[in-house]
Parts: C-alpha cells; structure tokens; sequence
C-alpha cells in the first residue's frame, strides 16, 4: 500500500531488466505522477488507455524471436536459480560450478540475426559501444569475408539463458578489430563476456594478427572498460569518445573449469 516506486524498483532488480522495460497502468493519477518523476524511464498509463497498448511502438518489438518466447520461462528459471544461490553455502565458483553449465559460441546465421539484432538494441549495460545494427546490416556482416560476427547461448540444468552474447569483428590482413562486444545482463556472474572475449583473443593468436578493441564510453557501459583492461588490453588511442584498445596477446585467459565452452559445435 506504498509508494509504487520501491516496488517498481525491486521487481527491476528482481527480474534484472532496465526501469525502461516497464510500464505501470494506475487508475490513480497521482500515482502515476508520483511514479514519472522519480522514475521517469517507466511508460505510465491510465486502465482507459488499455486498448491502444498493443499498438503502441514501445509494445510491438521489430521480431518475435525464439528468445522472446521463451522469456516468461526464462525469468521463472532466473527466480528458482537465485533462490537456489542465495541458499548455497559454499563458494561462489563451487555454486557455478554445481549449475552444469554450458556455452556454445558459433558463427550467427541467418536463423540467429533477429535475435542479434534484439541484443545491440536491448542490452546497454554490457555493450562496448552502444552500437546497433539491424537486421540488413547483421545479414550483410554475417555473410562477409571481412567479419565474423559470433554470438553465444548458455544453458544449464535450470534451463536455457536463450542467446545472451555476440561479438563483431572486423578482419583485416593484419589485424583483427572488435567492433561491438556484449553480453546479456542476466548472465554477468557468469563471467559469459570474459570467455567470449578469450574465443576472440584465442582466435587472433591463432591467425598470428594484431588484435584491436573499440570502445565508446555510454554512461552505463564502465564494465566494459573495466572488461577489457582486466583481460589485458591497453589503450592504444583516443579519437574523441572513440577508445581503441589492444592487446598484446601473451597472456589470454583460460576458459574457467566450471563451465563447459562447446566453439563452433567442437568443444574447447
């Protein structure tokens, strides 16, 4: 019977969604004013709106992707695997390592870039440049020889994460340049952008480049800086916001043993 801003506030943590994912519906004026000024990202609606929501652009996505589907089930899966962390007395690796849990990163095909195009446009937090790109431009990166764009889907004995990671590099002769990393927010404990972040290294190695990383500072994407730096990279370059960062190579992280990495349908 409080203020509707706490509560709006905890189902956000709870759920691990942005404050611009939600929408209140209130029959009470100032409810709705009281929510608009202290939280000004969430859509308010009076009930005699209701009929005109579904046509709405906030509530009709550009695709309905597989993942979509599956987020109800996702987000009661997220509650039984907190609930299970909270009550899980050892160490926190111990935890991760108890959930079975499995990455597969793989070249996006033309199945996956609705779903690719879903994260640039939804994920801020864990995105290295706030970059996005639609569908045409995904399609036109995933079938040329200058990129690879990579995406990666989690699952464990709870269920399916769905696909929460994707990189885009640019391949040149000599060196390899990340334009866009991210990671779904849901999976941040999972250390997910760490490991994706090793693939790619791993990769560059391999291919004896150079391997660059850009990133664009959003006012909500520090970790990705944060990222980048732990995993070795330095800055290279400044060009206004634009960081460039590159590593050297020589100490590329393992993958942590307590997930299993499947690469392109092999396992590493």
């Amino acid at each position: 019977w409080g203020s509707k801003v706490p509560s709006i506030k905890v189902i956000a943590q709870s759920l691990n969604i942005g404050l611009d994912s939600i929408a209140l519906v209130d029959d009470q004026a100032f409810e709705r004013d009281e929510v608009r000024f202290s939280l000004p990202q969430v859509l308010c609606f009076d009930p005699g709106d209701i009929d005109e929501l579904p046509d709405l652009p906030e509530m009709t996505p550009r695709f309905i992707t597989a993942d979509s589907r599956l987020r109800r089930k996702m987000y009661q899966s997220d509650m039984v695997r907190r609930e299970a962390e909270q009550n899980f007395s050892g160490h926190a690796e111990t935890f991760l390592a108890s959930l079975g849990m499995v990455l597969t990163i793989f070249q996006a095909g033309e199945v996956d870039l609705q779903r690719a195009e879903e994260l640039t446009t939804r994920t801020n937090q864990l995105n290295s440049t706030g970059y996005t790109y639609s569908y045409q431009e995904l399609s036109r990166f995933a079938q040329s020889d200058r990129h690879r764009l990579l995406m990666a889907r989690l699952e464990d004995t709870y269920g399916t994460y769905g696909h929460i990671g994707l990189a885009l590099i640019e391949c040149r002769t000599d060196v390899w340049v990340i334009k866009l990393l991210l990671t779904s927010c849901r999976v941040m404990s999972r250390g997910v952008g760490a490991i994706l972040l090793s693939h790619v290294m791993q990769q560059a190695k391999r291919h004896n480049v150079r391997l660059r990383a850009e990133f664009v500072p959003t006012g909500r994407n520090r970790l990705m800086n944060i990222a980048y730096r732990f995993a070795g990279f330095r800055e290279a370059e400044q060009i206004g916001d634009l960081v460039v960062f590159e590593s050297d190579l020589t100490d590329v992280q393992p993958f942590p043993e307590y997930v299993q990495v499947r690469v392109m349908g092999g396992t590493s």
